[in-house]
């Protein structure tokens, strides 16, 4: 297979050891897109769009996401279950053995970057084996112009080969499948799974440990937009919260919906060029702007078609976590170029099943970084006939998985970021009402975006007694009022109608907060751990 160009200077991929396979340089969607079908790796939809199946791997596969312990890393990362250390010598070796499996392939190479503010650009050199990885990447990273190819020096490599299966005994991982970060050959290496995500969550994750420690900037999962009069906002939030549904307004511009930086500057920038949407029961009328980005150009994962190409967006019979990906271009509304100034408010959204949080309050600045730190949302269990009770679940910054050092660096610096630019911040209750799951409903989503756009625009008012109540268990602020939201769905108590389960409940959610932080409490100031429920449940 012939080497596609798109500038005039020949690339060399020796330095990496691939000396044998031939590749196809910078290739455009279209040409990927064809590729894939060529290969019996994907089909069209009624309207041109790709789909693939990732295969055994649907998703992320945080047991087997490790990074090399060297001098960089040793004394800075925060080592566990999170962050599990991988041998420097067993990387070497394993590396060999990628780089012997790639020489015998046809490979997909593009040259892209991360980090849409020129101070922090990351060039990014990303070597596939399947081309609708590639296309991906060009999809989610941020794309060179042709000028700044010529002379292009990538400063991160990452190398895919999802069809070369690890041997757990001899290589060192947990299982035939790796996602390996190594810091000092500024290299991410996976292996054994097609699940896309792995790559950008990989640099994602250099760019957590790269940003604090030598950028003074914090890195931050979480969506953002900007509105008319050039107020950013932040969205915080874990799969399934309505990160990337709540930021895509039509009346604000885009920033991006997963991953960006917040600098000492007060600004906010997109890591990303593109959008990662999980499309599960995705519907024109709720969520008109990425349903219209699913065109020729996106990548659809995972999803059911019928007979005639239509995409079934209800049918989770390969797995719940159905996705597109597409360049951030195919949403009309965005900021050009990534970049937000003036922040303003902060959203930290969960979806909480046990439908005791309020579905909008206020937080200090002690309370932020207890919320912050702690990342809830809550999981609704289903696996086991006759389970339907809610399951909390945690993930430290809102994003535990990506975040190389200890979550209170991230906290401290969000919480020094948000009292310097006088941000306001809110916790908002995407999941239940009227009871937890199996009996209450989950909240309207109209009504979820009114009570955001109140926040944005100061409608909720100034804290005041008269217009907030504070919550007898978690201490937030709740408002009393707000515009498009009848007052009873503001008291998620007053929705129960039967207090004595309600406050049973809400004691069961803040004991599970408390068990979470007892593993942060050590390293949290006092000013931190103040900003969690306080009454206890006997």
């Amino acid at each position: 297979m012939k080497s596609s160009m798109t500038n005039a200077n020949t690339i060399s991929l020796e330095s990496y050891g691939i000396t044998h396979a031939s590749f196809h340089y910078q290739e455009t969607p279209e040409q990927l897109q064809k590729a894939t079908l060529e290969m019996d790796m994907g089909v069209e939809t009624s309207n041109g769009t790709l789909a693939v199946k990732t295969g055994e791997f649907t998703g992320r596969s945080p047991m087997d996401r490790f990074i090399v312990k060297d001098d960089i890393t040793k004394d800075k990362v925060w080592w566990g279950d999170i962050n599990i250390a991988f041998e420097k010598e067993k990387f070497d070796a394993l590396y060999t053995k990628v780089i012997d499996y790639l020489n015998s392939k046809e490979l997909f190479v593009r040259d892209s970057y991360a980090c849409a503010d020129e101070d922090y650009k990351l060039n990014i050199r990303v070597i596939n084996e399947y081309p609708w990885s590639n296309m991906f990447a060009y999809n989610m990273f941020l794309r060179p112009t042709e000028a700044e190819l010529q002379d292009f020096t990538p400063e991160w490599t990452v190398i895919n080969a999802p069809g070369f299966m690890a041997d757990p005994a001899v290589d060192g991982t947990r299982q035939h499948n790796f996602a390996i970060l190594n810091f000092t050959d500024k290299i991410a290496l996976i292996g054994g799974t097609g699940y896309t995500g792995e790559i950008k969550k990989g640099i994602f994750s250099a760019l957590n440990f790269i940003l604090p420690v030598y950028k003074e900037t914090l890195p931050m999962h979480c969506s953002s937009n900007v509105g008319e009069d050039g107020d950013t906002a932040i969205f915080f939030g874990l799969s399934g919260t309505g990160k990337t549904t709540l930021s895509t307004d039509p009346n604000r511009k885009l920033i991006g919906d997963d991953e960006h930086g917040w600098t000492s500057r007060n600004t906010v920038f997109n890591f990303e060029g593109g959008c990662y949407a999980k499309v599960i029961n995705l519907s024109k009328e709720q969520e008109p702007e990425i349903y219209g980005a699913i065109k020729p150009g996106a990548i659809l994962e995972n999803v059911v078609l019928d007979d005639n190409g239509n995409v079934d967006f209800a049918d989770t019979s390969i797995t719940q976590n159905t996705r597109v990906s597409y360049p951030i271009h195919h949403i009309d509304n965005i900021q050009q170029p990534s970049i937000g100034k003036n922040v303003k408010n902060i959203f930290f959204l969960t979806a909480d099943a046990f439908g005791v949080l309020p579905p909008i309050s206020k937080l200090t600045p002690s309370q932020a970084a207890y919320h912050f730190i702690s990342g809830y949302t809550a999981k609704v269990a289903g696996t086991e006939a006759g389970v339907v009770e809610p399951v909390p679940s945690f993930s430290a910054c809102f994003g535990a998985p990506f975040m190389p050092l200890h979550p209170t660096k991230y906290a401290e610096m969000l919480s020094k970021k948000m009292k310097e630019s006088g941000v306001d911040v809110w916790l908002v209750n995407t999941g239940w009402t009227g009871g937890p799951y199996g009996v209450g409903t989950r909240m309207k989503l109209k009504y979820t975006r009114a009570m955001i756009s109140a926040a944005l625009s100061g409608k909720l008012g100034l804290y005041s007694y008269d217009k907030y109540h504070i919550h007898s268990v978690f201490g937030v602020a709740q408002p009393r009022e707000c515009p498009g939201v009848p007052t009873s769905v503001l008291s998620p108590r007053a929705t129960w109608n039967d207090d004595e389960k309600y406050y049973t409940t809400a004691f069961k959610l803040t004991n599970a907060f408390r068990e979470n932080f007892k593993k942060f409490e050590s390293y949290a100031s006092e000013e931190i751990r103040r900003g969690g429920p306080q009454r206890y449940a006997f």
